[in-house]
């Protein structure tokens, strides 16, 4: 029974792109054979950005013509969502910023890009706030694909897809010049541990400072008492994952990196 609820996952994982594409190395989508614990991932944190230049046009594709919302004041949409992980991870996202399975972001077919919304699985009542950089999921009666760091704070992963609601929160954008200056801009950490003793989590992050010469960034999960000990931060993703191949070269073989965004200083 195990064996076919993986199966019917892997099946049921979304599809962002067309499932044509010859630029993948995989042929089907499935989650990594090993994944680190993605539980304290945080949400999507909504902030005002630009319209990307890329991505925002309204579209055909397999004979269905999709416009891009233009009232996006008071959006709400309810379906199914579903999920896309390995096959994409590390490739281009439709608004051209690369695929990070572990990040908290969503394909939808309509909605500008970049969007943040608020996914509820109706089933559990779980939510979370995600970033949308991606166009998808081309499906019958599916209205999002999740990363797969969103599916599993949503508890999607498990059962391949789920009925949500998807609420788009608005932003209005900055009146002065120095507001307009803060928007936020991408970093990368390499999570190596989460341990839930501050004593621990420091002595660890003080051996990782030897170990790798880098910086290391300990942060406490807010409302919990779980301490992620974290490589970085790195304004070069490339960076970031050269650390990451080192860390994983190491005695941390479920390295990852997680992508957020920072505040840059007022100009």
């Amino acid at each position: 029974m195990r064996v076919l609820s993986l199966i019917l996952v892997f099946i049921l994982a979304g599809c962002s792109s067309t499932p044509s594409d010859k630029r993948y190395d995989m042929a089907d989508d499935a989650a990594p054979e090993q994944s680190p614990t993605l539980d304290h991932i945080e949400d999507a944190q909504p902030r005002y950005e630009p319209k990307s230049l890329a991505g925002n046009k309204s579209y055909t594709l397999r004979g269905q013509r999709y416009e891009i919302v233009k009232d996006t004041q008071g959006f709400t949409q309810e379906g199914e969502a579903s999920w896309y992980g390995k096959k994409f991870h590390g490739h281009k996202t439709s608004n051209g910023e690369i695929y990070d399975m572990y990040s908290m972001t969503a394909a939808h077919k309509t909605l500008p890009l970049p969007s943040y919304v608020k996914v509820t699985n109706q089933r559990n009542g779980k939510s979370a706030i995600v970033r949308i950089n991606d166009r998808g999921p081309f499906h019958e009666g599916r209205i999002i694909d999740l990363s797969m760091a969103a599916a599993t704070k949503l508890d999607v992963v498990r059962h391949g897809t789920a009925p949500v609601k998807i609420e788009l929160i608005t932003i209005e954008k900055p009146e002065s010049d120095d507001e307009w200056h803060s928007v936020s801009t991408n970093q990368y950490f390499v999570q190596l541990a989460a341990v839930s003793n501050a004593d621990k989590a420091k002595q660890i992050a003080e051996k990782l400072k030897g170990q790798f010469q880098t910086k290391v960034d300990l942060m406490k999960v807010e409302k919990t008492d779980i301490y992620r000990v974290r490589l970085g931060p790195y304004l070069d993703r490339d960076e970031a994952m050269a650390q990451r191949d080192k860390a994983k070269a190491s005695l941390y073989p479920k390295a990852f990196i997680i992508t957020s965004q920072r505040d840059t200083e007022p100009k």
